[in-house]
């Protein structure tokens, strides 16, 4: 696969690519469309770059790296399926999934909206250094809980939290570590820095 972030840097010197770390309960967007009273966090609250735009979404519920940009064809690059760039997942998942479950989830499984691409899925240690979130998990004291990760190469809605509940083993926490080459490292949540 060509070297994503190199091929852009060389090709358009001018590009502004942002990598912020969103904390969780933070839009993808930089206004609330809901009601006007509304309190809840954008990324208007965190990044005062003007002409930036989010490449692609990341759930209200979900952490971790979004990649904003002012180049469009970057953008579509990330953010369309069509592309399979690829992302990677840490999801903290109910239960610790066995060798079948994990099996599936890399040859793909069965969904709503069809079969999933096959994804490489591996089990991990919790992240080092993992920031508090703001509000906590659902933790079951007779229930213990593991890490997972999980790279895909598509876009669905919610797909890694679908994915993990398609074999008994619901998402709890998901954070975005890996956009193609950038990843989150060096960066607190709610912290940004230029690419």
């Amino acid at each position: 696969m060509l070297d994503l972030i190199a091929g852009y840097r060389h090709a358009e010197a001018m590009t502004r690519t942002i990598l912020f770390n969103k904390p969780h309960n933070v839009l993808s967007q930089f206004t609330d469309r809901g009601t006007e009273a509304s309190s809840r966090q954008t990324l208007s609250d965190f990044i005062a770059v003007p002409g930036v735009y989010a490449a692609g979404r990341l759930d209200r519920d979900s952490e971790g790296l979004l990649v904003l940009t002012d180049n469009g064809r970057l953008q579509a690059q990330i953010s369309n399926p069509k592309h399979k760039t690829p992302k990677t997942y840490w999801a903290q998942v109910e239960g610790i999934p066995d060798e079948q479950a994990l099996q599936a989830l890399r040859q793909g499984v069965s969904l709503k909206d069809g079969r999933t691409a096959p994804a490489k899925v591996a089990l991990m240690e919790p992240p080092r250094d993992l920031w508090p979130r703001t509000h906590p998990i659902r933790v079951r004291k007779t229930i213990p809980d593991s890490w997972v990760s999980v790279t895909i190469t598509e876009g669905r809605n919610r797909q890694v939290r679908r994915m993990t509940a398609a074999v008994g083993h619901p998402t709890l926490r998901l954070i975005r570590y890996r956009i193609a080459n950038w990843t989150l490292d060096g960066l607190a949540s709610g912290d940004w820095r230029d690419a």
